[in-house]
């Protein structure tokens, strides 16, 4: 598995989202570098790690993969479906995480009573484009992520440019991975966790709606919150200045180096 870390001081770690890959944390890496260790790390059968194929893509062998790549205790920040990857590492290899922050993500991603998320309909829907055109699915996948932000062309456009430096994840794989969002359930495990966590949410997201926050207040009622009030699922792109400063503060304020 490749990685890239740029920089040099106290180590983060960055797993990336569904459909897309490491080169969309380029711009915030650019600036935490200054200061920091950043890792970003491809999940198997994206970016860098595009020809690295995995038979049974479930949440425990892709865990395994991204926290082999992961050399010390660091702060590990995942994104939407990283956050699932993040939270299971901090869960199964605790010696990796000094502390989680969670971006836009959730335990558990489908919409069920009394609990908000992803309607069932819609991944069944993209699974269904997938097997027709896996290309239009992520762009259409890119339309629902940046829905709802202030500037919405112009995150879509960012986005694009920047996972294209990558090739495109094949079909099986995109499909194989879109299943963890489906079938993954760690609502009952994270109470478990013991680690400083943030969790970061856009008002404005319609993947991980605001009702999400309420919900994981009482999950996890030790953690920290904040919410992008104009920001709708991919913050650290839309309000990349204040998702900066979002992110420093809290690391100064609560993360002390081993």
């Amino acid at each position: 598995m490749k990685f890239n870390i740029l920089g040099s001081g106290f180590p983060l770690v960055f797993i990336h989202g569904w459909g897309l890959n490491s080169a969309i944390f380029s711009p915030m890496v650019e600036k935490l570098s200054a200061n920091y260790q950043v890792t970003t790390i491809d999940l198997p059968g994206f970016g860098q790690n595009t020809e690295v194929l995995v038979d049974d893509y479930s949440l425990e062998n892709i865990t395994a993969m991204v926290a082999a790549c992961i050399t010390q205790p660091s702060i590990i920040i995942g994104w939407s479906l990283g956050g699932l990857i993040a939270t299971n590492i901090a869960l199964h290899h605790p010696e990796k995480a000094h502390a989680l922050v969670s971006v836009t993500s959730s335990p558990y991603f489908v919409e069920q009573p009394n609990w908000p998320g992803i309607k069932a309909e819609l991944l069944q829907a993209f699974h269904q484009q997938l097997s027709v055109d896996a290309h239009k699915t992520i762009e259409g996948f890119l339309k629902i992520q940046a829905m709802g932000s202030e500037h919405v062309r112009n995150d879509v456009k960012q986005i694009k440019a920047l996972i294209n430096q990558y090739p495109e994840p094949n079909t099986p794989t995109l499909d194989a991975s879109l299943s963890l969002l489906e079938t993954v359930d760690l609502r009952a495990k994270i109470q478990a966790l013991n680690l400083p966590i943030l969790r970061m949410y856009g008002r404005l997201d319609s993947l991980v709606p605001k009702a999400m926050i309420e919900q994981m207040n009482k999950l996890l009622p030790d953690s920290d919150s904040y919410t992008f009030h104009r920001a709708s699922h991919a913050p650290f792109i839309s309000h990349s200045d204040e998702f900066y400063t979002v992110l420093t503060d809290w690391i100064t304020g609560n993360i002390k180096p081993s």
